[in-house]
């Protein structure tokens, strides 16, 4: 294995822990302000009888309260992403795919940290 795969050692690890870890808390921040955000626009049309189908308002305050639980479940599943990236770095599994368990170059890595699988197999897999 080539030096620039190697994740063995606390040393070479460290660095995509930090990031990882900077990548987590600024998900845990968004989810926190989205969720927020979704209980505003939730209690704003609780306090006013809007009937989404008459009510020239009601098609955008939908979309807006859909757009904002769409970025909310983004960010959760990329959070679920994040955490398990971290797993695989303590198991030692980090920067190796999970489906042809070839190694996962570290320019990927540096640009999406939770990868979980090399560009070939990413761009084969379901879209």
């Amino acid at each position: 294995m080539s030096d620039s795969y190697r994740y063995g050692t606390p040393i070479e690890r460290e660095p995509f822990r930090e990031r990882l870890a900077a990548d987590r808390a600024g998900t845990v921040a968004q989810i926190a302000a989205l969720s927020r955000d979704f209980d505003a626009i939730v209690e704003a049309n609780a306090m006013v009888a809007i009937d989404d189908e008459h009510d020239p308002e009601g098609s955008s305050t939908a979309f807006e309260r859909a757009h904002v639980a769409s970025l909310l479940g983004q960010a959760r599943e990329h959070l679920a992403d994040l955490d398990r990236a971290l797993e695989r770095l303590e198991r030692g599994d980090y920067g190796r795919c999970e489906t042809c368990g070839e190694p996962i170059p570290v320019e990927r890595l540096e640009v999406r940290p939770a990868a979980s699988t090399c560009v070939r197999c990413a761009e084969a897999g379901p879209r």
